[in-house]
């Protein structure tokens, strides 16, 4: 996030897109009632009439796949009302008249042809935040899971760049992240481009560094990402080492994930439960759990946080970074006479610029936001108040681009997925729980009423769900939170595994595949 979460309470206009937030970040949440409280304006984008499109002041019922639309025709009406912050884009950007020029081509009755929002609506939202003294944008999965989703983060960015609307108090871009210290890990470097604190590998002084420290030189290549890893199971990679991820159960095309795992000479898994994922491994090797462990974690507004241990872990656990420092130190690999978590940060901090502030003792408190450059600095709550990394903020041409698969007459129904409030991601956790169970015992479709009777489903009955590369069957829940033509599930529950059905394409920059969107033929049984 570019802002602090704090900061949710500040904004006059809130614009909200992709983010099921009152579900997945329920505590973060708060704020932005508060917020709404305070007199702000919420302006929700989302294709399904979600807890948060409920609260909203102005909801977009966009089609899935087509933000990219959305947002050009906002920009379009922001340049035409004359809102644009002509001295904000003159000393802080480039390609400003460019970008003006292009967005022209792109008025709201263009957008309402391919998102289906109407055109007033998009002239209100485009107005409402092109207007706001302080607008602030929020979003997460249901922007960047699109073949298109650097595209619609680039878009985002484009309409904070034209308005001002960064580096200042109660504005920002702000992805919410999706797990528990995903900020975190990235910071350490578990990115196929970048080093630890964000970076690249592709730079040749970069590569000197770290092979002074670590004794050994990388490639000044990107390394692959998990999608192209799982290509290459069974072939150029014969082993794998899967930490703390049940990629059996989150990943698309289920059915070639699996492939791919069992193709390999040797699959282990470090985990805390037996997951679908670990039940291939040939090797299982049981981590602790966090209340189990001393670390640190960086959230989703790059606060740097201890760990403290709790208890002590049951059987055989032992923390990941003691597992992989033993693995490291018995394959003869130099540079792992790790002793605590504490060694552990202290060099990431020695070795990033991002933490060189920064040391174990000095997070006792977690009071720290990165970028911490040097010791004493006060930490950096909001990013880009002064300049951007680069210097000026870039404006990029966005086009719209159709999903990679399109509903047809074989598979007519738009499938989306997401998440639920009362489970986590696959259930390795809650599915444990008997109150979570108590809450959600099970999976769901939610379909339109209008589409239950039309397509001789019933409440409560069971559908059929197929697409390209697969079939599930799924009770139906019938709920005008999904729109005519438009159905929606969880990827949570193994027993109803809905991403064998998801995976018709992947961002050609991220490889992130294209979860949100899936044309399926929805049948009763």
């Amino acid at each position: 996030m570019s802002n602090p979460l704090v900061d949710m309470e500040k904004p006059d206009v809130i614009f909200c897109i992709g983010t099921n937030m009152t579900e997945c970040h329920p505590v973060a949440a708060t704020r932005i009632k508060r917020a709404i409280a305070k007199g702000a304006k919420l302006i929700v984008a989302d294709p399904r009439k979600i807890p948060l499109a409920e609260m909203a002041d102005l909801y977009l019922p966009l089609r899935v796949g087509s933000d990219a639309a959305l947002l050009l025709g906002m920009a379009h009406v922001i340049a035409r009302e004359g809102l644009a912050d002509e001295e904000f884009m003159a000393a802080r950007t480039t390609e400003q008249a460019e970008f003006l020029e292009h967005v022209a081509e792109y008025p709201p009755e263009w957008a309402e042809s391919i998102s289906g929002v109407d055109a007033k609506l998009i002239e209100e939202a485009a107005k409402w935040y092109g207007a706001a003294d302080r607008g602030a944008i929020y979003y997460t999965l249901g922007i960047t899971e699109h073949i298109c989703g650097v595209d619609n983060v680039q878009s985002l960015c484009n309409l904070a760049l034209m308005t001002g609307n960064i580096g200042r108090e109660g504005t920002g871009i702000n992805p919410m992240r999706g797990q528990n210290n995903i900020q975190g890990a990235g910071d350490c470097g578990a990115l196929p481009n970048n080093y630890a604190g964000f970076q690249p590998v592709t730079d040749p002084a970069n590569q000197a560094k770290f092979a002074a420290v670590y004794g050994r030189e990388t490639d000044l290549e990107l390394g692959p990402t998990k999608v192209q890893a799982l290509d290459m199971c069974g072939d150029r990679i014969r082993a794998m080492l899967i930490d703390g991820e049940n990629t059996v159960v989150t990943d698309p095309d289920r059915k070639h994930c699996e492939h791919a795992l069992k193709s390999l000479d040797a699959l282990v898994v470090i985990d805390i439960f037996l997951t679908e994922t670990a039940a291939l491994a040939d090797v299982v090797l049981p981590a602790t759990a966090w209340a189990e462990t001393d670390g640190v974690c960086a959230n989703t507004e790059r606060r740097v946080q201890r760990l403290r241990k709790a208890v002590d872990p049951p059987g055989q656990a032992r923390p990941d970074w003691w597992i992989l420092n033993e693995l490291a130190r018995r394959m003869g690999f130099d540079g792992f006479e790790f002793e605590s978590a504490k060694e552990i940060f202290n060099e990431l901090c020695s070795l990033s610029p991002i933490y060189a502030g920064l040391d174990w003792d000095r997070i006792e408190h977690g009071e720290y936001q990165w970028p911490v450059p040097e010791e004493g600095h006060p930490g950096t709550p909001i990013l880009h108040q002064e300049e951007f990394v680069n210097g000026r903020g870039i404006f990029q041409m966005i086009t719209y681009r159709d999903p990679a698969e399109t509903i047809d007459h074989e598979y007519p129904v738009w499938l989306t997925t997401g998440r639920r409030l009362a489970s986590y991601h696959t259930r390795t956790q809650t599915g444990r729980s008997e109150g979570i169970d108590y809450l959600l015992p099970e999976e769901t479709l939610e379909v339109n009423p209008g589409d239950v009777a039309d397509w001789g489903l019933e409440h409560g009955g069971w559908a059929k769900l197929s697409s390209p590369r697969g079939s599930v069957q799924i009770k139906v829940e019938a709920t005008d939170r999904s729109p005519r033509g438009t159905v929606f599930a969880s990827f949570s529950f193994n027993n109803v595994p809905v991403n064998f059905l998801t995976g018709g394409g992947y961002d050609p920059v991220t490889d992130t595949a294209e979860l949100k969107v899936c044309p399926v033929r929805v049948e009763p049984v």
